[in-house]
Order: C-alpha cells, then sequence, then structure tokens
C-alpha cells in the first residue's frame, strides 16, 4: 500500500501467499469465510503500522516559530503505537515529551507527530525513547530535552512469560540530564 509514482499499490500477490503459507503452517483452513480475506488485511495492517518509514523526523520539525519563551513546555499522554520489532507484536502506550526552548518552539501537532512518525516503525521502546529526544535536540536546539514513555507490550502479556506490567523509559539530554532541577520539574508535569 506504499506511494509508487503518487498512486497507491496494495499488497503484492508475493506478500500475501506468504501470510497465506504461514496460516496454513498454523493448520487454518484459508479458504473459510473469516479466514480467506486474512492475508490481504494483514499485508494492509503492516503496511499502516510501518507508516512511519515514509516521513523523516527532521521534516516535521522544520517549522518552527520564533518565540521569546525559555519556561518548559511539556506534552503529556501522547499516544505510543508500535511494533516490536523481535516478533511483529504491538506495543502501546503514551509518550511524555518536553523540551526547553531557546528562541524557537514548535507548534503543538508537531510533538504527536514526531512520536508517530518515530513510533510506526518495527521499534524497540528504549530506541524509540532516545530517536525522540534526539530528533527534538536536532530539529530544535533546545536548552535540553525530556521523554518518558510508559507501554504495555504484547510480547510479554501474551507470549513468553505471559506477565503483567509497563515497561517505562526515558531520555534526558542536556539540562535535563544535567541539572536535577529541571529533571525534577519535568518529572513532577508527569505527576500532576
Amino acid at each position: 500500500m506504499r506511494l509508487k509514482d503518487g498512486f497507491r499499490v496494495g499488497p503484492s500477490v508475493a506478500a500475501k501467499n506468504h501470510i497465506r503459507e504461514v496460516m496454513l503452517e498454523l493448520g487454518l483452513d484459508v479458504d473459510s469465510d473469516g479466514l480467506k480475506d486474512t492475508p490481504d488485511r494483514v499485508v494492509r495492517m503492516l503496511h499502516e503500522m510501518t507508516e512511519g518509514y515514509l516521513s523523516e523526523p527532521g521534516d516535521i520539525l522544520k517549522k518552527q516559530f520564533e518565540a521569546d519563551y525559555d519556561e518548559m513546555v511539556v506534552v503529556k499522554d501522547v499516544p505510543v503505537g508500535s511494533l516490536c520489532e523481535h516478533h511483529l507484536l504491538p506495543f502501546h502506550g503514551v509518550a511524555h515529551v518536553g523540551y526547553l526552548p531557546q528562541g524557537k518552539v514548535v507548534g503543538l501537532s508537531k510533538i504527536p507527530r514526531l512520536v508517530r512518525c518515530l513510533s510506526q516503525r518495527l521499534q524497540i521502546q528504549e530506541r524509540l525513547t532516545r530517536e525522540i529526544a534526539l530528533a527534538i535536540e536536532e530539529g530544535l536546539a533546545p536548552g535540553g530535552v525530556g521523554v518518558v514513555i510508559r507501554a504495555m507490550h504484547t510480547c510479554m502479556h501474551m507470549r513468553g512469560i505471559r506477565s503483567e506490567g509497563d515497561m517505562v523509559t526515558s531520555c534526558m539530554l542536556g539540562s535535563f540530564r544535567t541539572e536535577p532541577e529541571t529533571r525534577g520539574e519535568f518529572l513532577a508535569f508527569l505527576d500532576r
């Protein structure tokens, strides 16, 4: 379903056949009413869940505004939905992103767009957290950046250990890393 020459291209026959083969390996009746269109749906879903590869984080943050503002900007509870690169199973949760502007800010929608771009790639949560922080650091050159992600991983809940629990990761750069007061202020925002 990627764009090719401006036109949407549907799932390839080869990709659908691969999914069909996996289903046959599982002993499923791939011709039943409920399953006959599943290979097409699975390939379309994978394209949708990896749309982040079609965007560049730097492009999302290009539109900036001059601002005489140097206090912390925090965007909380940004939805995160990604596929674990180890099992292709979803993990989902929320990201909290903060930065200290130095003369420039971005529109409010840019932070969720950045999170979505980077999370709609095959990921591990630790790398995703760092990629978001680094993209903001590179794109805005702020005084500091903080990113905290809390997510539930279906690869842990539904297979293997089958354990409950969320994973929390953080990445602190600039003054968020070097100044305990700045880090504390950011983390206090998350508790409110």
